[in-house]
């Protein structure tokens, strides 16, 4: 590097520890990037691309942004999924003999994110680090900015390892590099988020004295080398300690229901489908939080309902008291108002980037929260009673905070006006100093306008020249010689300065440049001072979050009339009266239509759902998994009574969707979706599949469809819901125990047809699928053109089905030997079937046999034997008939027929029968 500069030379070894981030190279008040980082940096950051001489190398690329904005264009790269090493000057420049002396101080990644727009104020940003180890893969997840961190360990199964990572949706994943490249290869976070996979990780430092109240002695050894991993990987990027992560959440997977990515995406759990926003989900829906915190708890029980009828049950019970105590909701709400983000607050603070209004925020927050302890205290809710019991309200804290700070501090902490008058002996002497050298300069300025008799002149101050006096450029000849010392020359104005002036100068600048040194030496004393006291302060922020969950579910629950649930151990799941939640919300002074559920392990385990296009099958489906996951995570439901029971996992197909990246069609990720359903649904499952056995053609769809149908019910036993427009599958509830048909009701009035939303027995006997495109807006020349269609293939259905019937009828051999069939004669007939009902004449089939037997005419209305085969005058009378009756059935205008006319259709049809020969 000797062709290089000295400093450009620093920057390249410097440069080689951060080989994969953007270096931001401290230079005066800009950060600088050079070589290939600022070539990309302009592109990405879209700033200006200049060049510096580096040596004998000549010009080098180069492009720069001011330190005190930088964090806007650190946010940009950081969202864009890159990396980014912030080097300082860690050595006073005066002081320095030859290049400053710099340092990265810390590398800012997607998971590591501390403040900025990249932080979701409702949301956690996680970082995840995956291990494996001892035969289990090792799963921790930690936001940085919360100070949080949650541990658990699964088998080697990578569905089962992707659906832990769905609950976090981490910004960033770490960990063994292996696992990291499978993850990778399963394709779910392809795009986002960024996967680090050079990690292989330290020796890690003992981690157990890192969380109070901690289960990490009790860890297996997957979970704490993953945890290990993660600590270790925080404290190199950061480059300090994080004392602020304090807070370790064991669990095991069986604590909480799972839910696998495609259900959450179809339920809409947190976010749409189509628009991928928050309005619109069941978090949106329940989201009626006053902190930022409550709205990161509320989401995690959104992505994570209870699987202990305990746990759900003491929810219930704070929920029933919100639920009627209207005046207790909204005193907790108007003490919440008032609450800032204490976790990401503390973690400022513990962190060393709070400032004094943080610190102010923090006072605030903590001046709220003995009276919002006090009315939960005198609840009649238990589970709130014990949520405040014994928490420390930090008093403390907050009495050192409204000593120490100013009520209005700057953003800066190294520019002076951050600690309160009073609070330091010295500071007050030296500020009265200041104050008074400000006076007197003041006295000054007129002691000089009255010795010149120049009224315009004026003192003033700035960083480079000190104190002036400044006249204007006609007027200096009016100063008296001697007494004053020419500074500066500008365009209207000469600057200048007495020894009076200096001296007070000195005096004045020396007390600033000490009160701006205390000051902030008091502060960082208080900032740490606070810091010790985090995991007081983050027990508090939890109790906080939950009192307002608990209110925001009360809130919602009481405003939407919803019931409270009984949650139960064994199979049955009842449900009358059930809604769907965010469909009722979101109906303008509409009433939705309430339909009952009941699966019972004795009775029915599936409803095979048919019926019309939008009549509402997906509707119905999707609310009995939202009431099943507002119950399993305390809230009350959309039902006017509801007994749950504890579902482990809920799998649901809905809606058609190609993976175009991975190359799948719908119907192959149906049977994707299928598949994990099948594998991993137990007994106490509750599987969803809408329009099953679509994508193929009908009779492979019907196949398939059957054959999961009987496959859930015989080897599963899990509760099912399916809708299907095949409505030839209703015959399984003749052969399947546990199933009954459901449709949805439908009324019909000459041309009219109305959905009447209403789940009722029995099957639907058509799907409307031509009437809902009329509704679509088709023409009608394409609507009419579909109804004459749909006659003449309902037409060639019935006849078709006639053949079968026949078909199969010749393929039986009863006692009488004339009334015997070739074996072969069944598949010949269904090989036919087609050319005959295209051409609407009697089925001739000839059959290779070993006897001599003549060419057999099959009739479709009756089975004839041979000897009534040879009667030619009957049979020619009979044919006769059976065209007449086809003829009129062809011609029958069936949509336009009144009742009457169509039993009266039917009727002369069966008398004609009855008297064919």
């Amino acid at each position: 590097m000797a062709q290089y500069t000295p400093m450009m030379q620093q920057y390249l070894s410097i440069k080689a520890e951060a080989s994969d981030a953007f270096l931001f190279f401290r230079l005066g008040d800009f950060y600088e990037l050079f070589f290939e980082d600022a070539v990309n940096a302009s592109r990405e950051l879209e700033i200006t691309l200049t060049g510096r001489e580096g040596g004998a190398e000549g010009r080098i690329p180069m492009c720069g942004v001011p330190y005190h904005s930088a964090e806007n264009y650190i946010s940009r790269l950081i969202e864009k999924g890159y990396k980014v090493a912030i080097c300082e000057q860690v050595e006073n420049p005066a002081e320095a003999k030859g290049v400053v002396r710099r340092e990265i101080v810390r590398y800012i990644t997607p998971g590591t994110v501390m403040e900025g727009k990249k932080l979701g104020e409702t949301t956690n940003n996680y970082i995840v680090c995956l291990t494996e180890e001892d035969g289990r893969y090792g799963v921790s997840a930690c936001d940085l900015s919360t100070g949080e961190m949650h541990a658990t360990s699964t088998d080697l199964s990578m569905k089962l390892l992707t659906d832990e990572l769905n609950v976090y949706q981490p910004a960033e994943i770490i960990g063994d590099e292996q696992l990291l490249e499978s993850v990778k290869r399963e394709g779910l976070f392809a795009t986002k988020p960024v996967l680090y996979t050079g990690w292989t990780g330290r020796e890690p430092a003992l981690s157990s004295g890192q969380f109070q109240e901690s289960g990490y002695d009790g860890l297996d050894s997957a979970r704490r080398k993953a945890v290990d991993l993660m600590l270790d990987y925080i404290r190199q990027t950061q480059k300090r300690s994080v004392t602020h992560i304090t807070r370790l959440f064991p669990y095991d997977s069986d604590q909480y229901m799972m839910l696998d990515a495609f259900t959450r995406r179809n339920l809409e759990l947190t976010e749409t489908v189509r628009e991928r926003s928050k309005k619109g989900s069941l978090l949106w829906l329940l989201d009626k939080t006053v902190t930022a915190m409550g709205g990161r708890l509320l989401r995690r029980w959104v992505d994570k309902p209870l699987l202990s009828k305990r746990s759900i049950d003491q929810r219930l019970e704070a929920v029933n008291a919100l639920y009627n105590q209207y005046i207790l909701r909204e005193d907790l709400r108007e003490q919440l108002k008032e609450i800032y983000d204490l976790e990401r607050l503390v973690g400022r603070v513990s962190f060393g980037n709070a400032n004094g209004r943080d610190l102010l925020a923090l006072k605030a927050s903590l001046g709220r929260v003995p009276a919002l302890l006090e009315l939960c205290a005198h609840s009649d809710s238990i589970t709130l009673q014990r949520t405040v019991q014994d928490i420390d309200t930090c008093q403390d804290v907050f009495a050192w905070i409204d000593e120490a700070i100013t009520d209005e501090p700057p953003v800066s902490v190294k520019e002076g006006g951050l600690i309160r008058e009073g609070h330091h002996a010295y500071l007050d002497q030296l500020r009265e100093a200041s104050v008074n050298g400000k006076r007197w300069i003041a006295e000054l300025e007129q002691k000089e306008r009255a010795l010149t008799g120049i009224r315009t002149l004026k003192i003033g101050f700035n960083k480079v020249f000190g104190y002036y006096i400044e006249v204007s450029r006609n007027q200096s000849g009016s100063l008296p010689e001697g007494r004053y010392e020419r500074k500066q020359t500008l365009a209207n104005a000469e600057r200048y300065i007495t020894p009076e002036l200096k001296e007070k100068e000195a005096l004045i600048l020396e007390a600033e440049e000490k009160m701006v040194d205390i000051e902030y030496d008091l502060f960082l004393k208080l900032r740490l001072r606070i810091a010790g006291e985090t995991a007081r302060l983050q027990r508090l922020a939890e109790t906080i979050a939950a009192v307002d969950v608990y209110q925001s579910l009360g809130t919602v629950s009481a405003a939407n009339q919803y019931k409270r649930p009984e949650i139960i151990e064994s199979y049955e799941l009842e449900i009358q009266g059930g809604r769907h939640p965010i469909i009722e919300s979101m109906m303008d002074g509409g009433k939705f239509v309430a339909n009952e559920t009941e699966l019972t392990s004795e009775q029915t385990r599936m409803l095979l759902i048919t019926g019309p296009n939008m009549a509402g099958k997906s509707t119905y489906m999707r609310q009995v998994a939202l009431i099943c996951i507002m119950a399993q995570i305390g809230c009350f439901v959309p039902a006017s009574s509801a007994r749950i029971p504890l579902t482990d996992r809920i799998f649901t197909r809905i809606g058609a969707a190609d993976d175009l990246l991975s190359g799948q069609s719908t119907f192959m990720v149906e049977m994707s979706d299928i598949q994990v359903m099948t594998e991993k649904a137990t007994e106490r499952s509750l599987v969803i599949i809408d329009e099953l056995g679509r994508g193929t053609s009908t009779g492979e769809g019907m196949s398939i469809a059957q054959a999961v149908i009987e496959h859930l019910h015989h080897h599963i036993g899990c509760k099912t819901l399916v809708s299907t427009h095949f409505h030839e599958l209703a015959h399984l509830e003749e052969s399947l125990r546990y199933l009954s048909n459901a449709c949805m009701a439908v009324q019909e009035s000459g041309e009219k047809v109305t959905f009447l939303r209403k789940l009722i027995s029995g099957a639907a006997s058509t799907s409307y699928g031509i009437y809902c495109a009329r509704l679509a807006g088709l023409p009608d020349s394409i609507i009419d053109r579909s109804y004459a269609l749909l006659q003449h293939f309902e037409a060639k259905e019935s006849v078709m089905h006639g053949a079968m019937e026949a078909a199969t009828a010749a393929e039986s051999v009863t006692a009488d030997p004339d009334r015997a069939r070739p074996p072969v004669l069944s598949s010949i007939v269904r090989e036919k079937a087609g050319d005959y009902v295209s051409s609407g004449s009697e089925l001739s089939v000839n059959a290779d046999t070993e006897s001599d037997e003549p060419v057999i005419q099959l009739s479709l209305f009756e089975d004839t034997t041979a000897q009534e085969k040879s009667a030619k005058p009957e049979r020619t009378a009979a044919n006769s008939t059976e065209k007449e009756l086809l003829e009129r059935i062809r011609k029958a205008d069936i949509l336009n027929m009144t009742p009457l006319e169509a039993i009266q259709l039917i009727n002369d049809m069966k008398v004609k029968l009855q008297n064919m020969p």
